[in-house]
C-alpha cells in the first residue's frame, strides 16, 4: 500500500508505523490501536488475506477468485479455522483481512471474528456490503472488526456493471450507511480501470456526503476474471492517480479527516516523490527515505503479505493461487510462512538477485522494488521481468534506449 494521505500531504493514521517505520505522534484522531513500528520492512511479519469462504452473490469483472454463487467444495471447518487462529495469534501476525468471495455468505463468520478478537488479533473485513443491514452492520461491530472495506467501484449503474447484478449499489451504500451510523470505521474499495477511472471525482464527492474517512484505490492486477479487463495505459494511469493526489490535498486541506491508500503498483510511491520534487516540497527527501525504507515489492508478497485461500492453501499473495506454498490442514501457517526450503518464497525474499530489465535498472528500485511480481507473471509468464503496469517514463526512471 502506498499512503497518499502520509506521503504527499503529512497526514498520520495507526498504519503509518508498520509501513514506514517511525512512530506517529498521534493516532490521526481514531481511537484505534497504532501498528508497532517493525524492526526492518524485511522482518515484518504478514498481513493475512484470508478468503474465508469463495462463494459470492456478485459476479464482479474484475474478480481475482472468479467466485459465483454456489457451494464450493472442501472449505476449512469451524474448527480448523479456530485452529489457524490460534497460530496466527501465536506467531503474532499484525493482522487478518477476512475476505472471499463474499465473506458474509460464511454462517460462522461473526462466531471466527470473536475468537480471532480474543486471541488478541487485529481483524479488519472485506465485502461487496450488499447483505448489512442494521443488524448484520451490530454484529460486525459487536465482534470486533477494527476496520470494513466496502467495494464501490462508482456510482449507480457503473457499479452496477461493474459488480454484475443491477441494485448492488443500492444495497451497498446502504450498507455503507447502516456501518456508519453505529460508529463502525468504514471505508471504501475501488479498482482502477477503464470503468472506474472517470469515477474518480464522484466517489470523492460520496466519500464527503456521506461521512466515509478511508479509500483505497486498487491497481488491477489480471487475475481470474480480471484477465478478461487488463488494460496497459499508462497515459490514463498516470491522469488517475493525480486525480487522486489533487482531491486528497483538497479535501485533507478543507479540513475533512480522510486516509487515501493506493494498492498493488508501488510506482506510485516514486511517482508521489517526483510531483513533491516539482513543486519543491521540503518534504520531498524525507518521503523518498520512508519510500526506501517500507521497499515496495521487496517486501511485500511473500513477506509483509499472505494468502490463505478458503480450502486452506497458503499462497505469497491473494493474486498467486497458482502456486501453492503448503496447506494449513497438513502444516500450521507460521511453519510454511517461515521454510527456508521454499523455492518460491526463497526467490520472492531475494528479489534483488531475480529481477530483470527495465524494473532492475530503475533509479527508484529501492523505493518500488519491481512492484508486482504476480503482474509480470501473469502478463509475461515470466515472474521477474518488468511489471508492465509501470506508468513512469523512461526518462523518469533514468532507463534509456530501446
Amino acid at each position: 500500500m502506498i499512503d497518499v494521505s502520509y506521503l504527499y500531504s503529512g497526514t498520520q493514521s495507526v498504519s503509518v508505523p508498520h509501513r514506514y517505520g517511525v512512530a506517529t505522534s498521534s493516532s490521526g484522531g481514531s481511537d484505534e490501536r497504532p501498528y508497532e513500528v517493525p524492526p526492518s520492512a524485511s522482518q515484518r511479519r504478514p498481513i493475512v488475506v484470508w478468503n474465508i469462504t469463495r462463494m459470492c452473490n456478485l459476479k464482479c469483472l474484475h474478480c481475482y477468485s472468479d467466485s459465483e454463487r454456489k457451494h464450493y467444495e472442501g472449505e476449512l471447518t469451524k474448527e480448523e479455522a479456530k485452529t489457524v487462529i490460534d497460530d496466527l495469534a501465536s506467531f503474532q501476525v499484525p493482522a487478518v483481512l477476512f475476505s472471499g468471495g463474499e465473506p458474509l455468505l460464511r454462517p460462522d463468520l461473526m462466531e471466527l471474528a470473536e475468537y480471532a478478537r480474543d486471541a488478541g488479533l487485529r481483524t479488519t473485513l472485506s465485502t461487496n456490503g450488499t447483505f448489512i443491514n442494521e443488524k448484520v452492520a451490530l454484529q460486525i461491530k459487536q465482534a470486533g472488526f477494527s476496520y470494513v472495506g466496502v467495494s464501490l467501484d462508482g456510482v449507480n449503474s457503473i457499479h452496477d456493471h461493474f459488480r454484475g447484478v443491477e441494485g448492488a449499489f443500492r444495497k451497498t451504500l446502504a450498507g455503507i450507511r447502516h456501518l456508519i451510523a453505529i460508529g463502525q470505521k468504514t471505508g471504501l474499495r475501488l479498482t482502477l480501470t477503464d470503468y472506474t477511472i472517470n469515477q474518480i471525482d464522484l466517489l470523492f464527492d460520496l466519500i464527503e456526503r456521506e461521512g466515509i474517512h478511508r479509500v483505497c484505490f486498487y491497481h488491477l492486477v489480471p487475475s481470474g476474471r480480471g484477465k478478461e479487463i487488463f488494460d496497459i495505459n499508462p497515459e490514463k494511469t498516470r491522469r488517475g492517480i493525480d486525480r487522486i493526489l489533487k482531491r486528497t490535498e483538497l479535501i485533507l486541506k478543507s479540513g475533512y479527516p480522510l486516509e487515501v491508500l493506493t494498492v498493488d503498483n508501488h510506482a506510485d510511491g516514486p511517482y508521489i516523490y517526483l510531483k513533491l520534487r516539482e513543486y519543491g516540497d521540503e518534504r520531498a527527501e524525507k518521503v523518498y527515505e520512508r519510500l526506501c525504507w517500507n521497499g515496495g515489492g521487496l517486501y511485500s508478497s511473500g513477506i509483509g503479505i499472505a494468502c490463505i485461500d478458503s480450502k486452506g492453501d497458503v499462497h505469497p499473495d491473494q493474486f498467486w493461487t497458482e502456486t501453492s506454498l503448503g496447506n494449513v490442514r497438513e502444516k500450521r501457517f507460521s511453519e510454511i510462512w517461515t521454510d527456508p526450503r521454499d523455492p518460491l518464497l526463497r526467490k520472492l525474499r531475494d528479489r534483488k538477485n531475480y529481477i530483470y530489465g527495465r524494473c532492475r535498472a530503475c533509479r527508484f528500485f529501492d523505493a518500488c522494488g519491481g512492484a508486482l511480481r504476480i503482474r509480470s507473471k501473469m502478463v509475461t509468464g515470466d515472474s521477474w521481468g518488468p511489471d508492465p503496469a509501470c506508468y513512469l517514463t523512461n526518462q523518469e526512471v533514468g532507463v534509456f534506449g530501446e
